[in-house]
C-alpha cells in the first residue's frame, strides 16, 4: 500500500554514521544481509528517527538531537526499557533489539528497534484510505480507548513501577515546566507569567497513579494497513512515566485541533482531528470520564496545563533553532505558535472565571432570554 509510511531523505546535518551502526549491531548478534537502505522520520520534533532496511530486517533506530538542553526528554536507556517492560502489558509495541551506551560509536546513546509496517496518521489522512465520516469517528474512538487501555495496565510489582516518584506529580510537573520555560525562554516570546501563576494556585491532589504517555498524538500511533482504523503499535515513550491520567489527556488535548480553532492552529496542525466524525475536545473530555469514572474538580486546570506544557515543548525545540543546533525548517515560526498557545490558555482561564461567576451566569441567561424573544 502507498500509504505506508516509509521514512524520507535524512536532513542535512542529521546523516547516521551506518557503518559504525553496522558493526556495533553485529557485534550485538544482530543478522543484517545485504547493502542498508537508510532514511528519516520527518515527523519528529524531538529524537531523530531513522529506518535502515535490509534484506532481511527492518529496523528503526532512535537518538537524541544535537545540541541537546533537557537531558531528561532525551534518555534513550529509560526509553528502551520502558517499552521492553511494558510490551507483555500492552501489546501494540515494537521490538526491542538493542540499546547502545557507548558514545564512541556514534557520539551519544541510542537504540533499535524492529519496525512495525503500518500507516502512521499525520496532518491528513491519505486520500487512498477513503474514508467516510463513520470512519474517521471508529478511528477517534479506537486511539482514545487505546490510550484508557495504557492507562489501566497493571504496573504494580512489575519494573514499570520504578518509573514515578510517587504523589504530588502534578505539583511536580508544573514546578519543573515552569522552570524549563525559563531556561530556554528566547526573546521573542511571551513570559507565560499570569498563566504560571495561575497554575502554581490551582494545583489538585494527584486524581489516582497509573501509566501514562505523556506524548498521546494520532502521529504517535500506527494503523493497520488492512484494518486502518485499528492502531497496532504506539511509537515516541520518551516521556512516558507514572503520573496523573488527567494530566495525559490534558496534554494530548492541546494538540487536538478543531476546525473552529484560529488560523495558527490550523496551519500547524499535526493530526487529523479537524475531520467530521472526529470528537470536539469538550467530547473527548465527556468520553474519557464516562469510561473512567473518574471525576476532576476542576478541569481547566489540566487542559490548562497541557497548552503550557506543549508552549514549553515548542519552545525547546525552538531554541535549538533560534541558537543553529539544527537546520530544520519546520522549526523557524515555533515562536509565532508560542504565543498563540499563550493566547489559548488566557482565553481557558478567562472562561473558567465566568463559569465560576455567579453574576456573570445571570447575566448571560438574561441576555440569552433576550435572544430567544
Amino acid at each position: 500500500m502507498s500509504v505506508i509510511d516509509i521514512g524520507g531523505e535524512v536532513r542535512e546535518g542529521e546523516e547516521l554514521d551506518i557503518g559504525a551502526v553496522e558493526n556495533w549491531l553485529k557485534n550485538q548478534g544482530v543478522d543484517l544481509v545485504g547493502p542498508v537502505v537508510v532514511t528519516q522520520y520527518t515527523g519528529g520534533a524531538s529524537n531523530w528517527t531513522y529506518r535502515l532496511k535490509y534484506e532481511n530486517t527492518d529496523l528503526i533506530l532512535r537518538r537524541p538531537p544535537k545540541g541537546t538542553k533537557a537531558k531528561s526528554a532525551h534518555d534513550m536507556a529509560r526509553e528502551y526499557m520502558v517499552q521492553k517492560n511494558l510490551a507483555p502489558y500492552y501489546p501494540v509495541l515494537p521490538k526491542m533489539v538493542a540499546l547502545c551506551q557507548d558514545e564512541s560509536v556514534i557520539g551519544c546513546d541510542f537504540y533499535v528497534m524492529e519496525r512495525i509496517e503500518g500507516i502512521i496518521p499525520r496532518a491528513k489522512l491519505p486520500p487512498e484510505l477513503g474514508f467516510n465520516e463513520e470512519n474517521v469517528h471508529e478511528l477517534c474512538v479506537n486511539v482514545i480507548d487505546k490510550l484508557i487501555e495504557l492507562h489501566q495496565v497493571p504496573y504494580e510489582n512489575t519494573p514499570l513501577a520504578e518509573l514515578g516518584k510517587g504523589a504530588g506529580y502534578c505539583r511536580r510537573q508544573v514546578e519543573g515546566w515552569d522552570k524549563r520555560y525559563e531556561k530556554v525562554r528566547t526573546i521573542n516570546v511571551p513570559s507565560f507569567k499570569y498563566v504560571r501563576k495561575w497554575l502554581n494556585d490551582n494545583i489538585p491532589q494527584d486524581s489516582t497513579t497509573c501509566i501514562i504517555h505523556n506524548d498521546w498524538r494520532f502521529d504517535n500511533v500506527i494503523l493497520d494497513p488492512e484494518h486502518p482504523t485499528e492502531v497496532i503499535g504506539v511509537l515516541d515513550w520518551e516521556m512516558a512515566t507514572l503520573g496523573d491520567p488527567l494530566m495525559d489527556l490534558g496534554s494530548a488535548l492541546a494538540y487536538w485541533v478543531e476546525p473552529t480553532d484560529n488560523m495558527i492552529f490550523r496551519s500547524t496542525r499535526r493530526q487529523p482531528t479537524h475531520l467530521k466524525g472526529m470528537f470536539s475536545r469538550k467530547e473527548v473530555v465527556e468520553y474519557y470520564l464516562q469510561k473512567t469514572g473518574l471525576k476532576p474538580e476542576n478541569w481547566t486546570f489540566y487542559e490548562v496545563f497541557g497548552v503550557f506544557r506543549l508552549a514549553v515543548i515548542a519552545q525547546q525545540i525552538y531554541y535549538r533553532y533560534y541558537h543553529k543546533q539544527t537546520r530544520n525548517p519546520a522549526f523557524k515560526d515555533f515562536w509565532i505558535v508560542i504565543h498563540a498557545l499563550h493566547v489559548r490558555a488566557l482565553k481557558l482561564i478567562a472562561q473558567q472565571k465566568l463559569q465560576e461567576s455567579e453574576f456573570a451566569q445571570q447575566s448571560i441567561q438574561k441576555i440569552q432570554g433576550i435572544l430567544r424573544r
